[in-house]
């Protein structure tokens, strides 16, 4: 249980209140000329991080020593003052004091924290020319500090010059390559560490645990388990949160929660948030949600870090009262002002739904404060329902504001670009994230693959596939749904073989992408083989996407029937985007009879879904089923349900213009309309016995919402 604040809030100020007694003491009585007790009072003062006081008291010392200076450097650098630390490490030589390990200690301890890899270079020619290469305090220290600078290979050429590395030297290594993402070589020397006799602590299992992030880690995590019972390290609270999530990472959420029962009495708030994360991640959020409440019950006052991962649980429409509920409490708590947690309000409402798009504007406008993180969400979230002329505003705003711009808003803006078909614009787009270093980015070529594949030029989504590292997944998806979507489900195949051989990382949107390929070139048995050996194969379940990919899949190829049969054996409920691949099967098969079975289930999801009443009266309408197509109107009309008209766009000179169903906004309105007239005419003279007004009939009032959600199956 934690202190209350007002008895810390006391006990420092008590604390203090001895250290300025003391002070006092010795002012009267004259024993600052004892370098010992000014020392010791200078100690007191930067530990306090009262450095005015200090800084006048190192200068009042009539007989300073190496400590007296050596405490002044450890005092800026923990106060995060690096130069200052740095001049006083000058005139510590000018006043002719030598420095020692200590001295170096400090200050390159402040230039690991810093990040200032060409000040600790510095300081290493300082140290090899002082003869202090093999000191084991800077000797340690140049090794941290090139392992958090992420210089691992001359962290460990400095490692080799210990004479005897003790047990900070070898954990400062292993988290050294543990950073990079080194597994094998940290785990090899975590090995060595135990050959040569050095007693492992928390501080080297816990930089290994972060490496065990995948489910085929699992035995191994499970074997430093072991080791760490071994050690006695069980109940140690940094390897504990390293435990709960590294099972939680590797699959086991019930193991976690073990580690996590198990340090009952010696968990702390990091413990709290590791398993409250780990739930969130495996989409336990009702657990969650009572872990949130049980932490409070019990004096844990929830931070930022908790605020953000339970608001990342409500995203869900059966959550969306929970997240309404946590952003009174966060008012309530006056926590609003935190960008983090603005953030995270943001996010909940965007994923929510996408009728909350206002109340995360309104948020964001709100924000006194906004970080790159709060114009991306808002940006990302404009492209993700639609709003693409706004999400290109929004780009255009960021770029005057000099916010700074990063591969998520590349990649949110050359999506917009690419739903608008804006392809001069998106190629102007291309030419600034090039400048800007981030045409390699995974994301940013995955949105130019999709960007000049949804064009029509599918070679430049080839090149732009070809320029990037091709060693993850999303660049190789983008690609294989780029060439489905193209009509070349052949290549798009060919290529998932080539990434599988290549041993590229698959993932469940590699599969929608396959069966989308399968779908569009009208390989059912294939596909529905992919289907089936996603889990047993590649270790990969079938998710409601891969299913309404392969309910798609039947439903062009007229098979109705299996379509059915393969939702009703579906391991979770079918939700409205399967429901309305298979009505918008049902249209294409003029399956009436199966089309009404499927709309009441999706009546009864979505009442307010204009999409679903738009089909069915298509369907009516083909079929000539006017009485049909006449109550449905009505349904409509006594729901409030209202028709989205759908929007047109076309580029001309680098200009977009868009239009909808009897548009008359657009300055050359009467120009359109007078070619549009023309155009009809010509059309009627043409076709007299042809029967395009049955063609068109069939395509009278489109529904673009709709089509897109019945695509979705084959986007992401």
């Amino acid at each position: 249980m934690r202190r209350p604040l007002n008895s810390l809030i006391q006990s420092s100020a008590y604390a203090f209140y001895k250290v300025l007694t003391t002070h006092c003491h010795a002012l009267k009585l004259g024993t600052l000329a004892d370098v010992y007790t000014a020392n010791k009072i200078l100690n007191a003062y930067t530990r306090w991080k009262e450095l005015h006081i200090a800084r006048k008291l190192f200068d009042e010392i009539p007989h300073r020593d190496t400590v007296s200076w050596n405490t002044m450097i450890a005092g800026f650098v923990n106060c995060g003052n690096l130069e200052t630390a740095c001049k006083i490490l000058k005139n510590m030589r000018i006043c002719d004091f030598d420095f020692d390990g200590y001295s170096f200690g400090s200050l390159l301890k402040g230039v690991a924290s810093a990040y200032r890899l060409e000040v600790g270079q510095q300081l290493h020619s300082i140290v090899i020319k002082m003869g202090y290469e093999e000191n084991v305090y800077a000797g340690s220290a140049l090794l941290d500090m090139y392992a958090k600078c992420e210089k691992v290979e001359d962290a460990y050429t400095v490692f080799e010059y210990l004479p005897e590395p003790n047990s900070v030297s070898w954990n400062a290594l292993i988290a050294g390559f543990s950073k990079v993402g080194d597994r094998s070589t940290a785990f090899w020397l975590l090995h060595c560490m135990e050959k040569e006799g050095v007693r492992a602590e928390d501080g080297t299992f816990a930089p290994l645990l972060t490496l065990l992030d995948d489910i085929e880690f699992y035995k191994l995590t499970i074997q430093i388990h072991g080791k760490i019972v071994k050690h006695g390290l069980a109940f140690d609270n940094t390897v504990c949160n390293a435990m709960i999530t590294a099972y939680s990472e590797c699959g086991s959420i019930r193991d976690g929660r073990k580690v996590f029962d198990g340090a009952v009495g010696m968990r702390d708030l990091v413990t709290w948030n590791s398993m409250l994360a780990a739930y969130l991640v495996h989409e336990e959020e009702e657990l969650g949600f009572q872990l949130f409440l049980d932490m409070q019950r019990l004096g844990f006052e929830p931070d930022i870090y908790t605020y953000t991962s339970i608001l990342s649980g409500c995203f869900e429409k059966a959550h969306k009262s929970h997240g309404q509920s946590l952003h009174a409490v966060v008012i309530k708590r006056g926590l609003e002002y935190l960008v983090p947690i603005s953030n995270a309000l943001i996010a909940m409402y965007l994923k929510s739904n996408n009728t909350s798009m206002g109340e995360a504007l309104k948020l964001f406008e709100s924000m006194e404060l906004k970080d790159r993180v709060s114009w991306n969400s808002i940006l990302t979230g404009f492209s993700q329902i639609g709003l693409n002329e706004d999400a290109l505003k929004l780009f255009g705003q960021m770029r005057s504001l000099m916010v700074e711009i990063d591969h998520y808003a590349f990649s949110a803006v050359l999506r917009s670009c690419a739903d608008l078909a804006t392809l001069q614009l998106g190629r102007q787009v291309h030419v600034l994230a090039i400048k800007s270093g981030f045409e390699t980015n995974d994301f940013v070529a995955s949105a130019l693959i999709f960007l000049y594949s949804k064009c029509g030029i599918i070679e430049d989504a080839r090149k732009s596939f070809e320029e990037t590292p091709n060693d993850s997944s999303i660049a190789w998806n983008s690609l294989i749904f780029g060439y489905a979507q193209n009509g070349q489900g052949s290549i798009a195949l060919d290529l998932f073989f080539l990434m599988r051989d290549r041993k590229v990382r698959l993932d469940h949107i590699t599969f929608v992408a396959v069966l989308t390929a399968c779908s569009h070139i009208g390989l059912v048995e294939e596909g529905l083989n992919f289907l089936k050996s996603m889990e047993s194969d590649y270790g990969i379940p079938p998710r409601m996407e891969h299913y309404a990919c392969a309910v798609d899949l039947l439903g062009r190829a007229r098979r109705l029937g299996e379509a059915r049969t393969l939702i009703e054996s579906m391991p979770f409920k079918p939700d409205a985007m399967v429901w309305k691949t298979l009505l918008g099967a049902c249209r294409v098969c003029g399956d009436i009879e199966l089309a009404t079975q499927v709309a009441s289930h999706l009546l009864e999801l979505e009442p307010e879904e204009h999409c679903t009443y738009v089909l069915l009266s298509h369907l009516y309408g083909h079929l000539r089923r006017w009485d049909e197509k006449a109550n449905l109107t009505r349904l409509m009309r006594e729901r409030g349900v209202k028709k989205v008209p759908g929007w047109s766009w076309i580029e001309i000179k680098n200009q977009v213009h868009a239009f909808n169903a009897e548009d008359q906004s657009h300055p050359l309105c009467k120009e359109i309309y007078q070619m549009l007239g023309e155009l009809m005419e010509e059309i009627t003279w043409l076709d007299t016995d042809t029967g395009l007004d049955i063609l068109i009939s069939d395509f009278d009032e489109p529904c673009e919402s709709c089509d897109a959600k019945l695509l979705s199956a084959g986007n992401f």
